[in-house]
C-alpha cells in the first residue's frame, strides 16, 4: 500500500494532509512529522473530526538527517513530501537518497544565512537521484507549481512556442490586521525585500525591490497594484523553455503593506544578520516573525479571494495571440473545507495532487524535475476535481505593461 510521510505542520502541511485524507483511495496511510509534535497532533484531530480519517504523527528535526532517516526507515513511505522551510530542502533530499524514497516539495532551497534562492542546489541532485531510481518533484505549490503547469499545458495545447509569459499572483483577501503576512513571515519579507530579477532577452534582468508598480484588474478581485518580482519558477522555465523572450513574476500588495515592510527595513528589522541583545545572538527578522501574526491562524478572518495565473503571448500556426489562464481562490470556502485561508490552500492543494500523481504513477522517471518537465494533462484535470478550478480566456493582445 501507499504510504506518503509529510514533514511540516504549518498551514500548507494542514491543508495538504487534510486533502489526502479526502481522497482515501490515493492515500491509504499518511505519517504528518514536525519538530513540534503538538501542531501535527492538532491537524490529525481536525482530520479526524472533518474524515473520520486517522493520520499518524511524529517529531522530527527536519535539519538533522540521521534523525530523518530513522524516521523513514520506520515509517517506510513511498514519498517524503517536504513542507518544512526551504531552508531543509536539502538535508530531506539527503535522507530520500539514503533510504530509496521519493521526493516532493513545494519551494526551491535557499540558504538560511543569505536571501538567495535559486535550483542549482537542488539541480547538482540529478545524477544521484537519476542513479538511485528515484524522483524528486520540485515546486509543486501553486508559485511554483500550477503556474509552471498553466505554461506546460497552454504550449502543449495552444502553442507552437511562448514568447512572453507574465505570472500575475493577486491575494485580494482582507484579514483585519494592520500588518501580516499570509505565509511564513520570514520567507515571505525575504522574497519581498530581495531584488527584482526578470529574465528577457536571454539574460537576467535586475531592478531594485518593489521599484516597479502597476495596476491591473483581476478577474472577482478588482483592480490590485502588482509589483515585479523575483521568484523561482522563473528560472527554471527560462531554462526548460528556451524559446521564451521574456517571463516576468507579479505580486500584489497592499499601500499598508508596502508601508509596514518599508519601514522595517528601515529600522532594520528585516536583517538577517544576526544582532547581540542582552548578550545573546538573535536575527532581526526571526525575532519580527516571532511578533507578527502566525498565517495558520488567519484562516477564520480572512475574506476576498485569491487570483493567480499566467497571461502568456506566443504563437500558433503562424498566428499570434495571448490567453490568460487562471484560477480563483475564496478565503472563506477554503476555511469551510479544511480550516485554512487560500494562500496555504492553494500551495496544500498541489502538492497533494503532485503526490498523488507520483503514487499512481502517471508522474514517473528518475532524477530531479520541475513541474514543467512533466506531463501537465493530468495535474490540470486533478485541479478541477480537488478545489481548484481554473479557466482560460483569449485577451485582444500582448498585455502592456
Amino acid at each position: 500500500m501507499s504510504k506518503v510521510l509529510v514533514i511540516g505542520a504549518g498551514g500548507v502541511g494542514s491543508v495538504a494532509v487534510h486533502k489526502m485524507a479526502m481522497n482515501p483511495e490515493i492515500f491509504p496511510e499518511i505519517v504528518l512529522a514536525s519538530r513540534t509534535v503538538s501542531k501535527c497532533e492538532a491537524i490529525a484531530e481536525s482530520v479526524k473530526a472533518r474524515t473520520g480519517r486517522e493520520v499518524e504523527t511524529h517529531a522530527v528535526d527536519a535539519d538533522n538527517v540521521a534523525e530523518t532517516v530513522a524516521l523513514i526507515e520506520k515509517v517506510r513511505p513511498t514519498v517524503l513530501v517536504n513542507l518544512a522551510l526551504p531552508y531543509q530542502d536539502l538535508a530531506l533530499m539527503d535522507a530520500c537518497l539514503a533510504t530509496g524514497t521519493h521526493y516532493l516539495d513545494t519551494a526551491n532551497y535557499e540558504p538560511p544565512e543569505e536571501a538567495k534562492f535559486e535550483y542549482s542546489h537542488q539541480w547538482a541532485y540529478q545524477e544521484r537521484f537519476e542513479k538511485a531510481g528515484l524522483m524528486a518533484v520540485l515546486g509543486s505549490g501553486f508559485d511554483p507549481g500550477v503556474t509552471s503547469v498553466f505554461a506546460t499545458w497552454l504550449k502543449k495545447h495552444h502553442f507552437d512556442r511562448i514568447d512572453y509569459l507574465d505570472i500575475l499572483d493577486c491575494n485580494g483577501g482582507d484579514h483585519g490586521h494592520p500588518f501580516a503576512t499570509n505565509f511564513n513571515p520570514e520567507i515571505n519579507i525575504r522574497e519581498v525585500t530581495a531584488p527584482a530579477y526578470h529574465w528577457e532577452d536571454g539574460k537576467w534582468i535586475t531592478s531594485p525591490a518593489m521599484s516597479h508598480k502597476v495596476a491591473f484588474d483581476f478577474p472577482e478581485v478588482g483592480e490590485k497594484n502588482m509589483y515585479l518580482m523575483y521568484h523561482e519558477e522563473l528560472e527554471s522555465l527560462a531554462k526548460h523553455f528556451p524559446e521564451i523572450k521574456r517571463a516576468r513574476f507579479w505580486m500584489t500588495f497592499g499601500d499598508a503593506y508596502i508601508n509596514h515592510v518599508t519601514v522595517l527595513e528601515n529600522v532594520g528589522m528585516t536583517s538577517i544578520e544576526p544582532v547581540e541583545f542582552q548578550g545573546q545572538q538573535i536575527v532581526p527578522l526571526q525575532f519580527l516573525k516571532a511578533v507578527l501574526p502566525n498565517p495558520g491562524d488567519l484562516g477564520a478572518r480572512t475574506k476576498g479571494k485569491t487570483c493567480i495565473g499566467d497571461i502568456a503571448t506566443g504563437v500558433k500556426d503562424g498566428a499570434e495571440k495571448t490567453l490568460y489562464i487562471y484560477n480563483i481562490c475564496d478565503h472563506e470556502e477554503c476555511y469551510r473545507e479544511v480550516g485554512s485561508q487560500a494562500v496555504s490552500y492553494t500551495t496544500g492543494v498541489p502538492a497533494m495532487i503532485g503526490t498523488a500523481l507520483m503514487l499512481q504513477g502517471k508522474w514517473s522517471g528518475a532524477g530531479v524535475f520541475n513541474m514543467e518537465q512533466l506531463d501537465p494533462d493530468p495535474f490540470m484535470e486533478m485541479l478541477n476535481t480537488q478545489g481548484l478550478p481554473w479557466q482560460v480566456h483569449e485577451l485582444p493582445g500582448p498585455v502592456g505593461f
